[in-house]
Parts: structure tokens; C-alpha cells; sequence
């Protein structure tokens, strides 16, 4: 059997051992010698398999006098980053990936109100969030990973596996996007607009990140928070669909037409 497929068959049964959970997050592999010995290949049909898993992102072979193959579990923020790379290369819009969460973030908000278990697991972290939101208002840079953070978590406590890895590589996607926007516009580098033009809309009422704006935002977070600790799924997706179409419709005006890159998402938004 040629080296190039037998390195695919052995990279396949260290894979299904760490996706069955025989092998978990951290975890190290023994050592090459006793992996030859056990899968019966050769030093570079070995290295050939555990090169096949790091690309996978399951593994991080560390190089050197402490040198191993660590264990990585799969992760939604690797996913984002695929399906980032087919959106990119199909030119898709940040728009149409803001129009499906629209439609289908707001599902995941009814099923956090859905939870019997909701003032245990979601209502607290939703809260915490919320908290740390309302304590650095006025830290423009932390403002859009916060109001990101509230998003993702509400996907991440749905309690369904699809939906929170499907919705929230899509959560992870349009995250890097609206950071990316946000950062551009507050250093002035937005479409047609000058640093000045910038500096004059953020003492505006109504620009699109003044305090006002952000403390809109906040409410729209407090309001469905309130929701699903009420365990009303009907007003928490009503709610979570106004208030996305709002967010959506404030940074699509900076950005309209941009097209997704991959290359701003990464795993550390898992």
C-alpha cells in the first residue's frame, strides 16, 4: 500500500479515537516509537498521519526537547473558519450572512426560553455578560466584543448540538466582521469616510456608535434577557429579531457591500 494512503488510514484511526472521546482535549500521544510499534508503520508514515491531523486542527505537535502530539477537540471557531474560506470563494456578502442569522439566531433565543433548567445555566451567564456590558459602556473598544459575546453565548446555551455549532460559526463569522468593520470606522478608514467625518459623528445622538446607540442596545439585551427568564420563547424571538435586524441595519450602513473574508476569523473565537 502506497505510504500517501496508508499515512490516511492511520491518521483516520487516531482521528475516530479522539472524536469517540478515547482521546480528549489535552491529552498527550504516546510517544512515535510506541505509536510505530502499535499502528505497525513506518517513522514516516507516522509523521505523515499526525501532519494530516494537526491540518485538521486536532492535534498541535510541539517541536523540540519538549516535543508531543497534544490532543485538540474539534472546535466551532475551526468550522467558522471552513466555512468562512467556501463564503469567501462563493463572494458572499456580510450582508446575506447577517440575513440568515436574522431569521434563525432568534430560534435560539426561544429555546434558551424553552430551557426548564434556564435560571441555572442561561440566565446567569447571559447576565454576567450583560453586566460586563453595562460596566464598560464607554470603552469603545470593548463594546463590540461584549455586544458580540451576548450573542454567541445566547447559540451557545440553546441546548441543541446542530444549532450551536451550525449557528454559531456563523455567530463566529459575522463577529470578526462587524469587529473588523467597527475597528475600521473608529480609526476613520470607513468607505467615503474621513477621520473627521468619524470624530463628528460620534458626538451625534444618533451616529451610529454613540452612547445612546450603545445604550439602545443594552436595553434590547435587557429586555431579552428578561424574556427568557420569563421562559416566553414567543416575545424572546420576537425581541431577538428586532433587535438583529437593528444591529444589522447600523453596521451594513458602513459596510454594505463587503464580502467575507476568512482570514479575520480565528479559532480563539471558540
Amino acid at each position: 500500500m502506497r505510504p500517501p494512503l496508508l499515512a490516511e488510514l492511520v491518521a483516520a484511526r487516531l482521528r475516530e479515537r479522539i472524536l469517540n472521546g478515547e482521546l480528549r482535549e489535552g491529552d498527550v500521544l504516546p510517544p512515535q516509537e510506541q505509536l510505530m510499534a502499535e499502528l505497525q508503520v513506518s517513522f514516516g508514515v507516522l509523521r505523515e498521519a499526525l501532519r494530516i491531523l494537526e491540518n485538521d486542527g486536532l492535534l498541535l505537535v510541539r517541536r523540540g526537547n519538549v516535543g508531543g502530539s497534544v490532543v485538540r477537540a474539534p472546535k466551532v471557531g475551526r468550522a467558522a473558519q471552513m466555512i468562512g474560506m467556501l463564503l469567501q470563494a462563493r463572494l458572499t456578502t456580510a450582508a446575506d450572512v447577517s440575513t440568515t442569522l436574522t431569521r434563525i439566531e432568534p430560534i435560539c433565543a426561544g429555546m434558551c426560553a424553552a430551557r426548564p433548567d434556564r435560571a441555572e445555566t442561561v440566565v446567569p451567564a447571559l447576565r454576567a455578560i450583560l453586566d460586563r456590558q453595562l460596566a464598560e459602556i464607554d470603552d469603545l473598544d470593548a463594546y463590540v466584543p461584549n455586544a458580540r459575546r451576548f450573542h454567541e453565548a445566547m447559540v451557545e446555551l440553546c441546548g441543541s448540538d446542530t444549532m450551536i455549532v451550525v449557528v454559531g460559526a456563523l455567530e463566529a463569522i459575522w463577529s470578526a466582521h462587524e469587529s473588523a468593520v467597527w475597528s475600521t470606522v473608529a480609526t476613520g478608514h470607513g468607505p467615503a469616510r474621513s477621520a473627521a467625518a468619524v470624530a463628528s459623528a460620534a458626538e451625534s445622538p444618533d451616529a451610529p456608535m454613540s452612547r445612546a446607540v450603545r445604550r439602545d442596545a443594552i436595553r434590547a439585551h435587557e429586555n431579552l434577557l428578561a424574556a427568557i427568564e420569563a421562559g416566553d420563547g414567543d416575545r424572546a424571538q420576537t425581541l431577538a429579531a428586532a433587535h438583529l435586524s437593528l444591529a444589522r441595519d447600523n453596521t451594513l450602513a458602513w459596510a454594505e457591500s463587503t464580502t467575507i473574508r476568512a482570514a479575520t476569523i480565528t479559532p480563539a473565537l471558540d
